[in-house]
């Protein structure tokens, strides 16, 4: 009623000083394009920019934003004990048409004066955006709210996400189940298993996090409704003969 977006009415101050922010857009961009560095080579990274900083400060940053090297996988993918986890199914799949295998991620997303998390759901085939959620916390809510978004539209046979707690929770795996949907979860420590949503985070960030440095949760939501719209209607992709997304997805759906 008021015209504020929805991610905005949860938001909260990030409790980060401005100092800690630099250093996570540093450590960002570098975990982006080095997703192998560990902890040691960020911190020894950032003291050859010019920051003094100590190991323990970069993977406490680290713990906050959610990442790890790939060898030891991303903080957004620790396993609750008490959850079920599942069996990786795509292993010599081929995937062959749309709403065949979906996929899912959450990445963190740099701002101004503090950040977000962002998380998407994927057509595996496509590469179309099926549905997405902003937070400002690893809460499981937003992952469920993106779900409940894609599963109005279509349904996938299969759904494949790391071993996340959000995706590994009760409450996500059920609706799944619910919908006669086979889970499938990534390797403990394999990060290309979700191959195609984690190149999604590179090409977000370089084509437009990076470059708009937004400074509200508000501009930060247009900003990424905006990009994911180019991404799917307008940006061709060279994997899918430079077609777009949303092309390929609504065109092989028609055919099915």
């Amino acid at each position: 009623m008021i015209g504020l977006q929805r991610s905005s009415y949860y938001y909260e101050s990030c409790g980060e000083s401005e100092y800690n922010l630099a250093l996570m857009r540093l450590i960002d961009g570098k975990y982006i394009e080095r997703p192998f560095y560990g902890s040691r080579k960020i911190t020894l990274w950032i003291n050859q920019q010019g920051h003094e900083v100590n190991r323990k400060r970069v993977q406490r940053l680290m713990r906050v934003m959610g990442i790890e090297a790939i060898y030891r996988k991303p903080r957004t993918t620790l396993v609750d004990q008490e959850s079920k986890v599942y069996p990786y199914l795509l292993r010599k799949l081929k995937v062959t048409h749309p709403d065949h295998v979906w996929c899912a991620d959450i990445t963190y997303i740099p701002m101004r004066r503090g950040f977000m998390y962002l998380v998407a759901i994927m057509d595996w085939f496509s590469r179309h955006v099926v549905a997405w959620r902003l937070a400002n916390s690893l809460d499981s809510s937003f992952c469920l709210e993106a779900l409940d978004e894609a599963l109005a539209s279509s349904r996938p046979e299969i759904f494949n996400t790391d071993q996340g707690v959000q995706f590994t929770s009760e409450a996500f795996t059920s609706v799944l189940a619910s919908r006669d949907v086979l889970i499938s979860m990534d390797g403990r420590g394999r990060a290309l298993d979700n191959i195609f949503i984690e190149r999604l985070w590179r090409t977000i960030k370089y084509e437009d996090i990076y470059l708009k440095d937004y400074e509200s949760v508000d501009e930060l939501y247009d900003g990424l409704n905006s990009y994911l719209t180019f991404y799917d209607r307008e940006r061709p992709h060279q994997a899918l003969s430079y077609r777009t997304p949303y092309e390929v997805y609504q065109t092989a759906r028609v055919s099915l």
